[in-house]
């Protein structure tokens, strides 16, 4: 939509013409359907069936109910009912809310008849009564109500990035990565979709743009000074992908790592947004805050000074971030000889498993811990470590010690050595849905371990059947008590062989 915008403003097309038809109907298809794609996301994150879930969005969206709404602005028209309850039609193209909150109504009455169904029905019964009962529900009550919140929610924000609106953009800017992080994110997403709804343009996306930006910056400011060749190769990488907004391998392995290449890039994303938001950048079609973002925010009267703005922002954004991080690093480079020939000194390395180092506790394949799709591992929030994609469904004691802690539902579990290392075990991703189906466990709380002994016991194909990525992240929970936390090199693993180091 972007490119669209651009060669209108330069007149190298005309909305009437067939090439513009094509090329704007593949950029709106995602967000015009946006309830369907957002039925299977919402019905998978919430445990649902994410089919049904995607057949209640597309009757939303459905011609008939569309057709009916454009009816039922004329004056003469007759209202629709059913089963003699009005119905209050809206347009629910591009909705995000109605759906999210029908996907959950929908998860609650699946998981409930398939506890009171017979198994021999209940696969085709139970989608059969949720899409009878869901649906009506859905236009009678979740998607008026739901659609109103909406409304009052985008203006409450328009109101307040009206009011302060350089402050707004310093927040955005400077805070964007942290709430990503922290999965919070989430919650603002549905904001910008909603302005596009109900306004037509949205204000948030270009703040997000110099927090992007600036994750390029500093990850280039990394490759310039980075001197590993390998680590150079893949700081710059990683600022390419950056730039087309998708900033999580900047950030987890370029960035946060370095702790303040990340600092320095939140600084800067500040700035830039802080300009944007003063200039109360839009931008009038949906995508991912990224280096296109500049051609989103020409309005349908041309380039002005708004676009300059957002320009100008997301230049200091990167600017800053590149000088900042490659300033810094000089200065602390030339503080370390400064300071004296240190006498050398050799870590305690604890390797496995002789001094009591990390044993793997699976067979398998290696993971790095920010190749993991849930950010929360990948990020380190919860510790170090690494993760492995099980090639055998048994979890053994990777240290002598005792077990801390097992979830209800089997699928992690928490170990604390005889020397102090606090260790959790987290089978799959997201298999805490799965309520300790195909989970056994062999050891309770309080147990005395040795290294090898058999934990839990999982059923690999009946996990993966039923959709679940059975990445297992392996952490050290209290990594902060150590110097380091160092994996070993290897791509295959077995159970028993050595995994971490930890440095004291």
């Amino acid at each position: 939509k972007g490119m669209l915008a651009l060669a209108l403003t330069f007149q190298w097309t005309t909305e009437q013409s067939g090439t513009y038809l094509i090329l704007f109907s593949a950029s709106d298809a995602l967000f015009w359907f946006f309830p369907i794609i957002l039925g299977y996301t919402a019905g998978k994150r919430f445990g649902g069936n994410p089919f049904t879930a995607m057949v209640i969005g597309g009757a939303l969206v459905h011609p008939l109910i569309l057709t009916a709404f454009e009816n039922g602005q004329k004056a003469d028209a007759l209202g629709l009912d059913f089963l003699g309850i009005p119905v209050t039609l809206l347009n629910y193209s591009s909705s995000v809310i109605p759906i999210i909150f029908s996907a959950w109504l929908c998860s609650i009455l699946e998981r409930r008849l398939n506890a009171w169904l017979p198994s021999a029905i209940k696969n085709f019964f139970t989608p059969l009564l949720c899409l009878m009962v869901i649906t009506p529900v859905t236009f009678l009550l979740v998607g008026p109500l739901s659609t109103w919140i909406s409304e009052l929610i985008a203006a409450g924000y328009l109101w307040l990035y009206q009011a302060v609106p350089a402050f707004a953009g310093a927040v955005m800017g400077g805070f964007w990565q942290i709430f990503v992080m922290f999965g919070l994110h989430w919650g603002l997403v549905p904001l910008c979709i909603n302005n596009f709804t109900v306004l037509g343009y949205d204000t948030m996306i270009p703040l997000l743009m110099p927090a992007i930006m600036a994750q390029v910056g500093a990850a280039l400011g990394v490759f310039l000074c980075e001197r590993d060749a390998q680590k150079k190769v893949v700081a710059g990488s990683e600022a390419l992908t950056s730039l087309f907004g998708i900033t999580e391998p900047a950030v987890y392995g370029v960035n946060l790592p370095r702790k303040y290449p990340f600092v320095i890039a939140c600084i800067s994303g500040a700035l830039g947004a802080t300009i944007i938001g003063y200039a109360q950048t839009k931008v009038y079609s949906f995508g991912l805050p990224s280096i296109f973002t500049f051609m989103q925010t020409i309005p349908s009267t041309g380039i002005d000074f708004t676009v300059w703005a957002s320009v100008i922002g997301g230049v200091i954004a990167i600017g800053c971030a590149f000088v900042g991080t490659v300033m810094l690093h000089f200065i602390t480079a030339k503080r370390q000889p400064a300071q004296g020939a240190p006498q050398e000194k050799t870590p305690e390395v604890i390797t496995p498993p002789e001094q009591g180092g990390i044993c793997s506790p699976m067979t398998g394949e290696i993971v790095p811990l920010i190749h993991v799709a849930d950010t929360t591992f990948a990020s380190g929030l919860l510790g170090k470590g690494i993760a492995i994609l099980p090639s055998v469904g048994e979890v053994r004691s990777p240290v002598a010690g005792r077990i801390a802690s097992l979830f209800a539902t089997l699928h992690a579990i928490g170990i604390e050595s005889d020397d102090g290392v606090e260790i959790l075990i987290h089978v799959g991703i997201d298999t805490v849905k799965l309520d300790g189906k195909f989970f056994s466990a062999h050891v309770n709380v309080g147990d005395k371990v040795n290294t090898g002994d058999r934990l839990i016991s999982f059923d690999i194909p009946a996990i993966r059947e039923a959709g679940f990525d059975l990445t297992t992240p392996v952490l050290i929970s209290n990594s902060d008590d150590f110097t380091d936390v160092l994996p070993h090199g290897t791509a295959q693993i077995s159970a028993g062989e050595p995994l971490l180091s930890i440095i004291r």
